[in-house]
């Protein structure tokens, strides 16, 4: 497989702390690639790095050869390097479908007067945006959500919605920041199999997640940090048999972490 992201020598340091030092790795194009640790590993710090959140101390990131680290994160998510949050880009007071279409509007081909004015370019958008939402919505399983208003979708549902606007960026590599977080067993494996879906769908997929059989089940490779370094790096077997994890997570259940 062709790789699409290639991360080098990253490294973040806020004042005499390093949160991630020297981590480097490549993602292949529709690879699930999850990133793990212990909690303070550095894993947050990371994804913000990727997603241009946050500028490195030193080391980059290179989409598709161009590096982008450093880039306003706007610029990097109209590349195609999307980072999800788990609630706080959702409007709560607007529904689904409103939510998606306005998610839209990084793609916007009319400029903001021509919002105002109701331009014909305006209007295309609007349109476009209009489709690509309901496109988006239905592929998510959301039809039923459609005009829901956000603060009353259940846990599962808002999750999805939040995946639903960053595909509406259209992305080709998708950041999920901990997209199992406060499910259940069966609200688990039904995220997992929409991660797949998005997957088949054409993206490259990072996540970040503590749901350790969540994470083995649905895994191509893992990165594994650990103090801000990266001690291992691999296939979910390969992983789970890895002397520095095992090391990594000392004092937590082995069925807990999926080892």
């Amino acid at each position: 497989m062709a790789e699409i992201l290639k991360i080098s020598g990253m490294t973040k340091k806020f004042g005499g702390l390093t949160a991630v030092n020297n981590v480097s790795f490549s993602v292949n194009e529709k690879e699930i690639l999850s990133v793990i640790g212990p909690n303070g590993a550095g894993k947050s710090t990371l994804f913000k790095l990727i997603s241009s959140f946050l500028k490195p101390t030193s080391g980059e990131v290179l989409f598709r050869g161009e590096r982008i680290s450093g880039l306003a994160p706007h610029i990097a998510a109209r590349k195609g390097v999307v980072r999800t949050f788990q609630e706080t880009t959702i409007f709560k007071n607007m529904s689904v479908r409103d939510n998606v279409i306005v998610a839209h509007h990084l793609r916007s081909k009319a400029s903001l007067a021509g919002y105002f004015l109701g331009t014909q370019t305006a209007r295309q958008d609007e349109r476009s945006f209009g489709e690509s939402a309901d496109e988006i919505i239905k592929f998510l399983n959301l039809d039923g959500q459609r005009n829901e208003i956000a603060r009353n979708l259940p846990h599962g549902h808002l999750r999805a919605l939040g995946i639903a606007i960053g595909l509406a960026t259209n992305p080709q590599v998708l950041l999920l920041d901990e997209p199992f977080a406060g499910m259940n067993h069966d609200e688990t494996m039904k995220a997992v199999a929409m991660v797949r879906r998005l997957r088949d769908r054409g993206l490259t997929i990072l996540l970040v997640e503590h749901d350790m059989p969540a994470v083995m089940k649905i895994s191509d490779r893992i990165v594994v940090l650990n103090f801000g370094e990266k001690i291992a790096e691999g296939t979910p077997a390969e992983i789970q048999s890895d002397n520095k994890v095992i090391e990594a997570y000392l004092g937590v259940e082995d069925e807990t972490i999926g080892l």
